[in-house]
């Protein structure tokens, strides 16, 4: 690994909407670089990328992919990501780790809704970017269309460094030539637009070039990097990866162009003080300074076990060196490092920084980890990108008795290796539920439990979680006498609820408002246990309760036959008396979601969100026919939209969403669940 010092590195992800070319891109590219011999096919399940069961199934990348290669004395990472959005999350995990995003964009297709998100998150992240536009020679008479489209879309900072020829079988550079033939546009024009928009980040150079006509090729380069880095230009590259076309000239400037670790923006580290308190720590791309890396993916693999990725962004790591991780005082050992290429893996020595290596069998460290070797940096952590939120769900259990065992910890292996993946049981279902991005998601993941740990689950759709409030003031009393014999049990209490202040329904009171010694003390908190129990369990409906301040203002008890018990009961039903009468309201989870979709649905897709309840909050006409729909739904009324939008818009529509709170149910669909509900009661 020390042959290739930090600067001649290149981490590079190509990311893009599913079907764009993505993983036939990275094996042309593999090829050209002397790596492999012959390129894979997706469609047999041979490229280096898609070695996972699952992605061999359906023909798509599911889970990001490091290939490694070596040309003309560099190091090259390229990571290849899931195009669907339902697996957006392992494509923004991956971000971090890399120097300059690849936006690959088919030809045919144009601008789709991870293109869109991609560009969004990076232009935030400030990350480096270019788009491909991929399959120029089956499309030629589209790629103009395209490339307008893309400047329309992301402003005009988006500039070809390449354009077609005229039949498509390779490209012309516009960084060097002046001249020459291409299927549209001018090569002197496009040259001159592209050199105007590099100068302008350097007003020296500018001014150079305004005064002499010309600059020098080593400071355009510099000016290059500096407009990648602040997103002053965004070039765009033509490929076809089937042919490998345009495929030379890509990796030529992967290699010369694309920024090394050396020149990329540094990663939004800090330092948190005991207090909680944050400062910036910038991370030097130096070999001599203290360990930091970061863990950006996590993986099983069947014969080496449990693998992290993870990034070298200051300092050296060697095999054998004991490392810290986050904030932790305690030392962990690391015996071998990985170099990754597809499914195999190499070991190697020592990794520095720019370096993308992969550790085994640490069962400490987890996704978004930082490894660090510096007795100052045990506050250190890293600013991941946020994820989006899993929404879709379904209740989960064992299909037998023996895999029940196996069922918890299959799914926290899962649930690390995705951080769109998560596993929850719900109090107030009293259910275990998974929660994907989508549909696909969900089932990949089910197929991979199976594939891996032979795990089979029963599913159904979930019980809608709602909760519990109250919009009124009300008081509620119960007294609770019980003899049977000997000592009785006797506890009366008086209580007012009050709905929390600030209408966000969350939260919860206790107030001894007692005076006078009515309700002695040692028994108050058997009745805010009795209280806490309705908060638990509901006092409607049977789901949880939040949003309420009770005051506990009388009472009465028996100098013998007042116990613990009979308070906690007192307690609980005074509350539930209480609730009922305070106009108590049953809240539903409220997403929203983002539709991308012909515009020629947009009617159907609005009005389909009207027969769900939803409201649209905007919609938007996008570039290429294409329309963008923003609602606010019901959780409960989005469990068959997938397929409802897919058969609406002939499969090309897609749409991703997420919480965004909690809202009362109509007093039609309220009623429907409090009818449905029994309490069960205790005994006396």
């Amino acid at each position: 690994m020390s042959s290739h010092p930090t600067g001649s590195i290149r981490n590079i992800a190509l990311t893009g909407h599913a079907g764009a070319g993505k993983t036939t891109l990275v094996e042309s590219l593999l090829v050209h670089s002397g790596t492999i011999t012959k390129a894979g096919r997706v469609e047999d399940g041979s490229t280096v990328c898609d070695f996972e069961a699952e992605e061999k199934a359906h023909q798509q990348s599911l889970y990001p992919a490091v290939a490694t290669m070596r040309h003309e004395g560099l190091l090259v990472h390229l990571i290849d990501t899931p195009g669907f959005p339902d697996f957006l999350g392992q494509t923004l995990s991956i971000l971090p780790a890399t120097e300059m995003v690849a936006v690959v964009v088919a030809a045919d297709k144009g601008i789709q809704t991870t293109t869109r998100r991609i560009m969004a998150v990076t232009s935030q992240r400030k990350l480096p970017r270019m788009l491909v536009i991929n399959r120029m020679d089956e499309h030629l008479g589209d790629c103009e269309a395209v490339l307008e489209r893309l400047r329309e879309t992301f402003g005009n900072e988006v500039l070809p460094i390449n354009l077609p020829s005229p039949d498509g079988s390779g490209v012309v550079d516009l960084w060097t030539a002046e001249s020459g033939e291409v299927a549209f546009s001018s090569v002197k024009d496009a040259h001159q637009q592209l050199v105007d928009q590099v100068v302008e980040v350097d007003e020296d150079l500018m001014t150079e070039y305004l005064e002499k006509g010309e600059v020098s090729p080593d400071a355009l380069r510099t000016a290059f990097q500096k407009a990648l880095r602040e997103g002053h230009l965004v070039p765009v590259c033509f490929t076809s990866a089937k042919t490998g076309a345009g495929v030379p000239e890509l990796l030529s400037v992967f290699e010369h162009l694309c920024p090394s670790p050396l020149e990329g923006n540094p990663r939004p580290f800090a330092i948190v003080a005991e207090d909680g308190s944050e400062s910036p720590y910038r991370c030097e791309p130096d070999a001599s300074k203290p360990l930091v890396a970061h863990v950006f993916k996590v993986t099983g693999d069947p014969f080496v076990g449990k693998l992290c990725l993870l990034r070298v962004h200051q300092g050296t790591l060697k095999a054998g060196d004991s490392v810290k991780i986050n904030d932790s005082s305690k030392a962990v050992r690391v015996s071998h490092l990985h170099e990754v290429h597809g499914k195999d893996h190499k070991e190697v020595h020592d990794a520095e920084p720019g370096h993308i290596v992969a550790l085994a069998k640490i069962d400490e460290l987890h996704f978004n980890d930082v490894v660090h070797g510096g007795t100052d940096l045990g506050g250190l952590r890293f600013s991941a990108i946020e994820m989006p939120r899993p929404m879709y769900g379904l209740a989960i259990g064992a299909k037998s008795r023996n895999d029940e065992a196996k069922v918890s910890t299959s799914l926290a292996k899962l649930c690390e290796e995705d951080p769109t993946f998560t596993v929850e049981r719900v109090a107030a279902t009293h259910e275990t539920v998974a929660r994907a991005m989508g549909e696909l998601h969900m089932r990949v993941a089910l197929e991979r439990l199976k594939n891996r740990f032979k795990l089979e689950l029963d599913t159904h759709p979930p019980k809608v979680a709602y909760k519990e409030t109250i919009g009124a003031v009300a008081e509620g009393h119960h007294r609770h006498k019980k003899q049977t014999g000997g000592a009785g049990q006797f506890g009366e209490v008086y209580l007012r609820v009050k709905p929390i202040e600030g209408g966000q329904a969350v939260g919860f009171e206790f107030v001894d408002a007692t005076v006078g010694g009515s309700v002695p003390r040692q028994f108050m908190p058997a009745i805010e246990k009795g209280v806490r129990q309705v908060l638990l369990d509901g006092a409607i409906a049977g789901y949880p309760l939040s949003g309420v301040r009770v005051e506990v203002y009388d009472g009465k008890h028996h100098p013998v036959d007042s116990k613990e018990v009979a308070f906690v009961t007192a307690g609980k039903r005074a509350f539930i008396d209480a609730v009922q009468k305070a106009k108590p309201l049953l809240l539903e989870p409220i997403v929203e979601v983002e539709v991308t979709a012909p515009s020629t649905s947009m009617g159907d897709l609005t009005s389909d969100f009207s027969g769900r309840r939803g409201h649209v909050l905007d919609t938007e006409i996008l570039p290429g026919d294409m329309c963008l729909i923003r609602a606010e739904v019901p959780l409960s009324e989005m469990g068959t939209y997938s397929s409802t939008l897919k058969s609406m818009t002939a499969g090309q529509g897609s749409f991703v969403m997420d919480y965004r709170r909690d809202a009362p149910t109509p007093p039609n669909v309220q009623a429907q669940v409090v009818a449905s509900f029994t309490r069960k009661d205790d005994d006396d």
